[in-house]
């Protein structure tokens, strides 16, 4: 775009130090697990910060040592996937390749943009897709391109970091952790306050690599679908919001154990499902990010830096969902949420997967299915906490990877307690969920 003008693009690779922890910077091959594996189709992650203006010169240049000592402690970041041809049984198997290849880097200006062009649009604008690098780039895709980018956009008042990591790589609990890591080190640390755990979770008598029933020389695999025209929106929830929300669908239920989580996924599915008209007996249904690291027995390691993810869904009909109020919607949701037990992850996801191999399709997002939402990310990511040396985050923004309707974004708001949800979906639908009362009431504009 002509608003964002590239000024250099290098790649940056680990420092080497000599002190890095444990010598991490020497692992070379890491295995990769379902929870891994079932991403190759899709998009990566890209999430980037707002900050006000730096006073200080010489960002870029502290910024890119800050970005290769860090890499130290993650070595996958700037490796590469690698690919086996198993001729046996014509499948193929991935591992990352941890060849210090290096991560790509990108120093813009956007001479035009404001912070407040950012934080107080109405929708967010088109631009912001254009603050992220690796765009368009799928994981698997990652055998010759970088696994991990950086963008670092000047604005007029302030500064954009933009970030892309191979959703095959890691989650968004490794995204937020390396992250965070990064800031430390950029502001002075010279260890961060949690080491990355890289060695991969398997159980015992799994046979590595496990083996894909997948052509990565397809062309089909890189042909380009058909996007519908989304908008994106931030909405805010208050803590005090949120706990009259909670508080509602205790009282409808006298069920103690929901969650506020699940009590304003619940009104927002209501409100999403009421917008798009959907018929009383059409089923609609509400896809959840499951996290495994504590649910495994015992736990992963506080660090694990890895994939540890998996999807579930809840279903109702439409008619149900509308008539049966919030605390019906809300322990729809804590159902589901509670029977993720060890059991349920590890035997009916992580093993059964390994024995038959399901990989999502990107393509599939894009198939206009106005029945569906999905939700992504977490408030509990650390994002207001970093600060690189001139003062913390102030705003949180995502890129064009992974968005379809009825994609919902969840983050940590500014104030403790309150959550910013961004909805990614078709136009007459957003305009339908601004005019419905019910769902206002809880929310304010962002």
């Amino acid at each position: 775009m002509e608003e964002i003008q590239i000024i250099s693009t290098c790649l940056v690779a680990t420092s080497n130090e000599s002190n890095s922890y444990k010598n991490t910077s020497k692992i070379s091959k890491i295995e990769m697990t379902p929870w891994d594996l079932q991403l190759l189709l899709r998009d990566t992650i890209q999430k980037g910060l707002l900050f006000h203006k730096p006073k200080q010169e010489n960002n870029i240049d502290h910024l890119k040592t800050s970005l290769s000592h860090t890499l130290n402690f993650f070595p996958p970041l700037a490796g590469r996937f690698s690919i086996i041809k198993n001729t046996d049984d014509d499948t193929v198997s991935f591992f990352i390749n941890c060849n210090n290849a290096g991560v790509e880097f990108i120093h813009a200006s956007a001479p035009k943009l404001t912070v407040s062009a950012i934080l107080d649009s109405t929708l967010v604008p088109i631009m912001v897709h254009h603050l992220f690098p690796l765009n368009n780039v799928r994981n698997f895709e990652c055998v010759t391109k970088p696994l991990f980018g950086v963008q670092i956009t000047e604005l007029i008042d302030g500064l954009f970091i933009g970030c892309t990591m191979n959703h095959s790589l890691g989650d968004g609990t490794s995204f937020w952790h390396f992250f965070n890591s990064w800031s430390e080190i950029s502001r002075g640390f010279k260890v961060i306050s949690k080491i990355p755990v890289l060695e991969r979770y398997f159980p015992e008598k799994m046979n590595l690599p496990i083996h894909l029933p997948l052509k990565t020389d397809d062309e089909k695999l890189l042909e380009k679908c058909e996007v519908p025209t989304f908008v994106e929106r931030f909405f805010h929830l208050s803590k005090e919001s949120i706990g009259r929300l909670k508080g509602k669908a205790i009282s409808e239920t006298n069920v103690k154990s929901i969650s506020s989580l699940q009590a304003f996924l619940a009104h927002l599915w209501r409100g999403v499902t009421r917008s798009r008209k959907i018929i009383a007996e059409e089923e609609v249904s509400v896809y959840l990010t499951i996290g495994a690291r504590s649910r495994l027995n015992p736990p992963l390691p506080e660090g694990y830096f890895g994939n540890a993810i998996h999807m579930k869904q809840v279903k109702a009909t439409a008619g149900e969902l509308l008539k049966n109020g919030l605390g019906w919607a809300a322990m729809k949701i804590n159902k589901m949420i509670v029977a993720q037990n060890f059991e349920e992850v590890m035997v009916k996801f992580y093993k059964e997967w390994a024995e038959n191999p399901f990989i999502f399709s990107r393509d599939s997002q894009f198939v206009r299915n106005n029945t569906r939402l999905g939700i992504s990310s977490s408030p509990r990511f650390n994002i207001y906490g970093n600060d690189f040396g001139w003062g913390k985050s102030i705003g949180v923004r995502s890129g064009m990877a992974n968005k379809s309707d009825g994609m919902i974004t969840l983050y940590p708001g500014v104030e403790e307690g309150s959550v910013d949800i961004e909805v990614c979906l078709l136009p007459e639908t957003l305009q339908a969920l601004e005019n419905d009362q019910e769902f206002m009431e809880a929310v304010t504009k962002n």
